[in-house]
């Protein structure tokens, strides 16, 4: 009897072990659940990037990052789902005419962070971020090491792409010699705060149309709207009008937009209208008020936006003024190099 008390007790114990060890292993997996142990994506890999050295012959580099495309079931993006690498393609060709003609484009893929992520409690959010950029920030180190060489950048991103430029200008663009080759950062679509400036000097916020170094921010709303996920009430976002490159809050004209261009997943414009609309900045929440069209012609497409958000269409508003204003302060970032060096 002996022997068998001795025994069950040595099986009681192994048990509580291993519920013990079973426990804490649950406990990492729920604090890892964003993905915390993968390792990060290789991008000396030809399929990692959508674009890698992309038109050849210009005089600056472009470094592109992707809107939310993932809708899967999941929080971060799988890079071996061919259906949302399609999407995510397809995005970047939407947008990419702004800066093809005067920029060697690079674009990496990334584990982006899933719409199912901005359905949570905003506070739930970074680690799924972190995971995103943790990509990013991998694909432009390698860029720097391999590519750049010293060349003029445009940074650009829409909607969590621009989030990502921030952290970009974060981590990488204190180095005063590497924000000297900084031509802007066309960050539309999420907002550009006060405090990100404040505790970041190298984040400075667009002021003209020529200015060089700087972030040009802003997203679209219907001047009914008083808030959404992207701009809640209470958030100042400094932003910049792309009709008048100017950042108080006088309309401008809907005579000054060069034209709205509406693209697809090939990039190609399949239809464009000169002076389709005009805009002002809200003096009090900085997001870019939308006049002269109707909410109800512009479906917001993304869950969780009310009707009169016009996010989706941010940059397809005024993408003639925005191709532009690209070539502008390339111009003046070039200009400015030569008096450097003379």
């Amino acid at each position: 009897m002996e022997k068998k008390a001795k025994t069950w007790r040595a099986l009681a114990i192994a048990a509580v072990c291993l519920l013990l060890a079973a426990s804490i292993i649950y406990a990492l997996g729920v604090r890892r659940q964003p993905g915390a142990e993968a390792a990060v994506t290789d991008y000396a890999a030809p399929a990692s990037w959508a674009y890698y050295g992309v038109g050849e012959g210009k005089d600056a580099d472009l470094f592109l990052i992707c809107p939310t495309v993932d809708m899967n079931d999941e929080f971060n993006m799988s890079l071996d789902d061919e259906d949302t690498r399609a999407a995510f393609l397809g995005a970047l060709n939407m947008e990419r005419g702004i800066y093809e003609d005067s920029t060697r484009m690079f674009a990496p893929y990334y584990r982006q962070a899933a719409m199912k992520v901005y359905g949570l409690e905003r506070a739930a959010w970074e680690p799924y971020m972190e995971l995103a950029y943790r990509d990013v920030s991998a694909a432009f180190a390698y860029y720097l090491e391999h590519e750049n060489g010293g060349r003029p950048i445009v940074l650009a991103g829409f909607s969590q792409g621009a989030d990502m430029c921030y952290r970009l200008l974060q981590e990488y663009f204190g180095d005063e010699a590497l924000y000297d080759q900084l031509v802007a950062v066309y960050a539309i679509g999420w907002p550009l705060t006060e405090e990100l400036c404040a505790a970041c000097p190298q984040i400075v916020a667009a002021q003209s149309a020529e200015d060089i170094g700087v972030v040009i921010s802003f997203d679209c709303e219907a001047p009914e709207l008083a808030e959404t996920f992207i701009n809640p009430a209470g958030q100042k976002a400094l932003s910049i009008n792309p009709l008048s490159w100017t950042t108080d809050a006088a309309p401008a004209d809907k005579a000054l937009n060069l034209g709205a261009c509406f693209t697809d997943y090939s990039g190609e414009i399949y239809s464009e209208t000169a002076a389709l609309c005009g805009c002002y900045l809200d003096a009090e929440r900085g997001v870019l008020k939308v006049t002269d069209i109707d909410a109800a012609d512009y479906a917001p497409i993304v869950p969780g936006l009310p009707e009169g958000a016009y996010h989706v269409y941010d940059y397809q508003f005024f993408f003639r003024n925005l191709r532009q204003n690209v070539e502008t302060r390339l111009a003046a970032c070039l200009q400015a190099q030569l008096d450097q060096a003379a």
